[in-house]
């Protein structure tokens, strides 16, 4: 949920805006992207505590950059279509254009890279459990579990884990 509120409205300002707005804040996802994911989490996460609601948090501060790629893409191609052009028309504002005629016609991709990035924050949540950083013992986690289990995995009896 924190990747897309950011990521959406980051693509949305730099597709539908351009020039040096799109140019700053493709930048700042530029670097945010060339910091591994896992460790800038870790690096969040011990920064705000041990705990599944920090964890929550770091990995919805780092996970927006895909997001905002792809709605950045689809504004760009969807500010050029008629019914964008007429909304202008009629002296509709840029937020209205945007929240009204625009994003409801590039949701699919959205959603498509929305159920990715979930995926990789349950594997990110999971690493960051069995490293001890992630959610702590009284509740579940993969990583933990593995964690836990990790003996018998190694002694050559995973059947036992």
């Amino acid at each position: 949920l924190i990747s897309l509120i950011i990521g959406v409205f980051m693509g949305s300002v730099a597709g539908y805006y351009g020039g040096k707005t799109d140019a700053v804040i493709m930048w700042l996802i530029n670097v945010t992207w060339s910091i591994p994911t896992l460790l800038l989490v870790i690096a969040i996460t011990l920064a705000l505590g041990k705990g599944f609601w920090q964890v929550f948090i770091a990995v919805g501060l780092t996970m927006w950059v895909e997001v905002a790629r792809v709605v950045r893409g689809q504004i760009i191609s969807a500010k050029e279509m008629q019914y964008v052009t007429a909304a202008k028309a009629l002296g509709y504002g840029n937020f209205r254009i945007i929240t009204k005629h625009i994003l409801p016609n590039i949701m699919a991709p959205v959603i498509v890279i929305s159920a990715a990035n979930f995926a990789a924050a349950i594997l990110i949540e999971s690493g960051l459990s069995f490293l001890g950083i992630g959610a702590q013992p009284p509740m579940a986690s993969w990583g933990a579990m593995i964690k836990d289990h990790y003996n018998y995995i190694i002694l050559g009896k995973p059947y036992l884990a």
